[in-house]
């Protein structure tokens, strides 16, 4: 008989807790004075740093000071944004008919009904069927998956959909029981999959479940109930990562913390939570209602949200962990994400406005998405922000007047970030460098993405737990390694200049900060590098030993 190993490992629980919703999301945590005097202050840190920039005394020379007004001002409108959003995190979503349907989800005896593993919503059965979206990654990660789907409490279909048609995963499919759906025609992407799965499926729930994602044996039942509101079509839980043990996975882990803590939680209040691409759960006829996961951007997630929306259908965000997954352990698979998902984003902004006229949305979610499609714009105001201490070194024009007295200055600007950071601290529990330096550092990925979606183009396409030959890291940061070469040239001018009044003393401070942060990255990125070679000649030596043996084997029959 097979052995079944527990869900959730230790080192995973462990890892999990490192960056999981649930220490932050409880309801004590977030009605804590302490986090709404945050929240209130950084807003307001917001308003009067947005209100210096505007005071016409302070206007510098034209340039950098129009680069610093739409740079900063954008900021200070997604923290704003961000601000009300999260106050209104404290919103519970499970009411009190979320707790009769959890309380009877495996039938009432006292309706006749027996106590099972047979789920229902009040007194009618319903059906699901998990679905596994695999393409090219890990045997081993996809089995755990796969294991921990099929454990889960409740009768239900576990499926496997392998775009990859790896017999490998055929073969854990048959070990384990469960369905295996291969399509010969694989358009439209992981949607594309899904809806493939979809035709043959007829389950009244479908329960969406990346291939590196690990669910509890509880998923169900905490999402589940919800849907005896008939108006329900999806239910999400967080993305919670179980691998955080190097920089570039702390960082992009950690990079999610504020969203799934505060942002996701407070879009319940106004009906806008949308789907992250897994963990998540989907009423079948809401599905059918808008014709399936959308197949036009590789940001599905998002698409199929917006449009369930307009049809005038609800989500719900539960702030509970119910699943560990993988995020990007390298700065391939990080760019390759973050592309991606900013992609997705530029699009509807660009092609599906929530502001324009023909959005069936309600006001709230208007803001609320605009504010979700317009944030991957906060990855390219470092770009701005990068190029004014140059400015300043080698045309000696600034953006604030020099009027203004440094201090004061100072004071505005922290009051704004110091009050943002210390938002961040609180919720994360400490100071987190990895996410600030890969904030820093994305600017060309974002850049590139809105290109991309301006041209109607899409990104290439490789899932996080993909296998395959790894690139050199410095294949996917060019950009950056070339800014990091003209900020050292910068600084190594703005020595030579050696004008020391405040301002230029400020500017050469910021550009070796700049450069520094670039290095660091380099560093990295290196560090990256030298693994990766190590581990491709370890791999080849493995392999020439194995063929070695083979030969010795049949020479010796």
């Amino acid at each position: 008989p097979e052995t079944r190993p527990p869900a959730l490992t230790r080192l995973q629980i462990k890892q999990a807790r490192v960056a999981s919703p649930r220490t932050v999301t409880s309801r004590a945590r977030l009605q804590s004075p302490s986090l709404i005097s945050i929240v209130l202050l950084a807003g307001l840190g917001a308003l009067l740093y947005g209100g210096f920039l505007l005071n016409p005394r302070n206007i510098g020379d034209p340039l950098p000071f129009a680069i610093v007004i739409i740079c900063e001002l954008y900021l200070i409108g997604q923290a704003a944004l961000t601000m009300w959003t999260a106050l209104s995190s404290t919103y519970d979503p499970r009411d009190a008919t979320f707790h009769a349907a959890r309380a009877t989800l495996f039938g009432s005896p006292v309706d006749g009904i027996p106590i099972g593993d047979d789920l229902y919503l009040g007194r009618r059965r319903i059906t699901v069927d998990v679905l596994i979206t695999t393409y090219n990654e890990d045997p081993v990660i996809i089995e755990g998956t796969a294991r921990a789907a099929r454990d889960m409490h409740g009768t239900h279909g576990t499926w496997l959909l392998d775009d990859g048609d790896d017999p490998r995963v055929a073969e854990i499919a048959e070990r384990l029981g469960i369905r295996y759906v291969v399509r010969e025609d694989r358009s439209g992407a992981k949607a594309g999959n899904v809806n493939h799965a979809l035709r043959l499926s007829t389950a009244d729930f479908a329960v969406m479940i990346d291939a590196d994602f690990v669910v509890v044996p509880e998923f169900l039942e905490e999402t589940l109930p919800f849907f005896l509101h008939d108006d329900v079509a999806f239910v999400q839980a967080p993305q919670v990562y179980g691998n955080a043990h190097n920089f570039i996975s702390r960082g992009s882990a950690y990079m999610q913390i504020v969203f799934y803590a505060l942002t996701q939680p407070g879009k319940n209040k106004y009906n806008s939570a949308f789907c992250v691409g897994t963990n998540a759960v989907f009423r079948r006829t809401a599905l059918d209602d808008i014709g399936g996961m959308f197949e036009g951007s590789q940001s599905e997630d998002i698409w199929t949200s917006i449009f369930v929306h307009e049809r005038g259908w609800r989500s719900i965000f539960v702030p509970m962990t119910l699943a560990v997954g993988r995020t990007p352990e390298t700065i391939e698979a990080f760019v390759r994400q973050q592309v991606r998902w900013a992609v997705g984003g530029f699009e509807i902004f660009l092609r599906h406005n929530p502001f324009s006229p023909r959005r069936r949305l309600t006001t709230d979610q208007r803001m609320q998405y605009f504010m979700t499609v317009t944030f991957y714009f906060t990855g390219i105001v470092p770009l701005g922000l990068i190029v004014l201490p140059p400015m300043q070194i080698y045309l000696n024009i600034t953006p604030v007047s020099l009027e203004v007295p440094l201090l004061q200055w100072i004071l505005f600007y922290c009051g704004f970030y110091v009050l943002q950071i210390g938002l961040a601290l609180f919720i994360i529990g400490s100071f987190r460098w990895e996410t600030l330096l890969l904030s820093t550092v994305t600017f060309p990925m974002y850049t590139k993405a809105f290109f991309l979606a301006l041209a109607g183009r899409k990104p290439s396409w490789t899932s996080t737990g993909a296998t395959g030959q790894a690139a050199s890291p410095f294949d996917f940061i060019k950009v950056q390694m070339v800014f990091l070469v003209f900020l050292s040239a910068t600084t190594v001018v703005g020595f030579l200049k050696a004008e020391w009044t405040a301002e230029y003393s400020v500017a050469l401070v910021w550009n070796i900060l700049n450069t520094l942060t670039l290095g660091a990255f380099a560093v990295i990125a290196a560090r990256e590098h030298i693994a990766l070679k190590r581990a491709a000649r370890a791999e080849l030596a493995g392999t020439v030993l194995v063929a070695g043996r083979r030969t010795l084997a049949a020479g010796a029959a």
